[in-house]
């Protein structure tokens, strides 16, 4: 049954998901080639969802997955965020698929973790060969949530020392991926022993994060 209801969400791409009582929804970490360190930050995700479960009250399964980019099994997470250092390589059938699942509904965070930017811009042309990235005015929906951010994302780790900036694709007027840049909201997720990040740092880091998963699971 799990495989048919799968098939028909990868055949017509309609993702309906919202927070409902009693109902547990999971997130994964996107897997793709070229050598880039996909899995970067592991308790990035399930730290943002132990806090999005007790400060949002969302119900967010704490166990995170990993799915791969040109899997059908993408269907199945309703968020899911890409990280990592260096290069990314998307197949005609991993952008073909990615693209089925952004615009039936589902929704891309990219963080990058430093490095990824050349080529993740790239990439999500193969995605999108019609859409740019537009950098989102402080004054978005996805900066104030239950946390006002306005000044757009905070700055966690300096990288080049340039200001953190909030990058979107949308498509027919909805946002379908928000893109991070000299920003590092993932490494601000970690725990604290990974990076020593002051715990103002980290619960901005959170807040923001929080944001992203309020806004794509209660509507933009």
């Amino acid at each position: 049954m799990k495989r048919l209801l799968t098939y028909l969400l990868f055949c017509v791409p309609v993702l309906l998901f919202s927070f409902s009582s009693g109902k547990t929804y999971q997130i994964a970490v996107l897997k793709y080639r070229g050598g880039g360190d996909w899995y970067a930050n592991p308790t990035s995700l399930p730290n943002l969802v132990k806090f999005c479960n007790k400060n949002l009250h969302t119900t967010i399964d704490e166990e995170v997955a990993e799915v791969d980019v040109g899997s059908v099994d993408l269907f199945n997470y309703p968020f899911v965020h890409m990280t990592g250092h260096g290069n990314v390589v998307f197949s005609s059938q991993d952008a073909e698929n990615l693209r089925k699942y952004l615009i039936g509904g589902g929704f891309l965070h990219i963080s990058d973790n430093y490095g990824m930017d050349k080529f993740i811009r790239t990439e999500m042309k193969k995605v999108f060969p019609e859409l740019e990235f537009i950098e989102l005015p402080y004054s978005h929906k996805i900066y104030h949530q239950t946390y006002d951010f306005d000044k757009g994302l905070p700055k966690i780790h300096e990288h080049d020392g340039k200001a953190p900036q909030g990058f979107g694709l949308e498509y027919e007027g909805r946002l379908v991926c928000f893109y991070d840049y000299e920003c590092d909201l993932g490494d601000g997720w970690e725990d604290e022993e990974v990076h020593h990040d002051s715990k103002e740092a980290r619960t901005k880091a959170l807040q923001m994060g929080a944001n992203m998963i309020q806004f794509v699971f209660m509507g933009q």
